[in-house]
């Protein structure tokens, strides 16, 4: 059985992607794939890596887990999806002790011990942290930026070292990013990437988020111009979607209030500025898989 752990980030997903996939459950049951509710398994997985921490795992945790999560027999699912963007660390423990994600390996590591025969696969979204780290004080709002960092500079935060941790520790597992700015676009290649799905397979939702941040109109036309041009490779699919998301953009959906104290243009604009040379170093890394528009 193939487990494909999506794990977020906080401030991007925000359980989406499950919801969406959890439309086509039962088409995507009779692949093989399991798409089990989170609220099955999150506090069960959260609470078992924890005591991972202090004893190792008792010989029946995965059978128990298993028991927990799928409603039919194991032999019967090919693929479990998994998805949980707090899996890493919730608001709270994001900069513990000014590194991002401290515990990420050590997740990872143990989820790994828990399914020893089970290959393993991780799905990870990324964010600017010019809008990351806004974001992440909004849910964090009695702190500071600087409370909620804790030694760590905003300049210094790179996506790229923390998946050369992950791999690092574990580099069986096999990473795929993208950039969560990207996603709307990228939204329907996410859903059937998840599912393992055929890359020209229909699924529910995936215009979703082009839908919300895009006028009528432009939808529409979208829609017209895809299905006019069927044979289109999914890069020029994305090609389009994109030119039409440039041009159909609703101004109140696409911009962002960036208000952080002490922060100017400039601060932003360096910021995105290493976040795009960031990208550019994840892709090139080993195991590592960056979709992009």
């Amino acid at each position: 059985m193939r487990i494909i752990l999506h794990a977020g980030t906080v401030t991007t997903d925000e359980g989406r992607l499950i919801a969406t996939l959890r439309r086509d459950a039962e088409a995507h049951a009779a692949r093989g794939v399991a798409l089990p509710p989170p609220d099955r398994y999150r506090t069960l997985l959260r609470d078992t890596l924890v005591s991972m921490r202090r004893a190792a795992p008792a010989p029946d945790a995965r059978a128990v887990l298993l028991d927990a999560m799928l409603d039919r027999p194991e032999t019967e699912v090919a693929r479990l999806v998994l998805s949980n963007d707090r899996f890493f660390a919730a608001p709270q423990q994001a900069f513990a002790g000014g590194a991002l994600f401290p515990q990420a390996e050590e997740r990872l590591a143990n989820l790994r011990r828990l399914f020893p025969e089970d290959p393993i696969e991780l799905r990870l979204a990324i964010r600017d942290p010019a809008t990351f780290l806004p974001a992440v004080m909004a849910v964090r709002k009695s702190e500071t930026l600087e409370e909620i960092m804790e030694g760590l500079a905003p300049q210094d935060l790179r996506w790229s070292g923390l998946i050369a941790r992950l791999r690092d520790s574990v580099p069986e597992v096999p990473i795929t990013v993208w950039c969560d700015e990207d996603s709307p676009v990228l939204w329907g290649a996410l859903l059937r990437d998840l599912a393992g799905a055929e890359a020209e397979s229909e699924v529910s939702g995936a215009f979703d988020l082009l839908e919300e941040i895009m006028s009528e109109e432009g939808v529409a036309r979208m829609r017209a111009y895809l299905s006019a041009h069927p044979d289109l490779t999914e890069a020029l699919r994305r090609r389009a979607m994109l030119a039409f998301l440039d041009k159909y953009a609703r101004p109140d959906m696409v911009e962002q209030e960036l208000d952080v104290p002490g922060w100017t243009e400039e601060t932003v604009a360096d910021l995105t500025a290493a976040y795009d040379a960031d990208v550019a170093r994840i892709g090139r890394m080993e195991g590592v898989t960056l979709l992009s528009v």
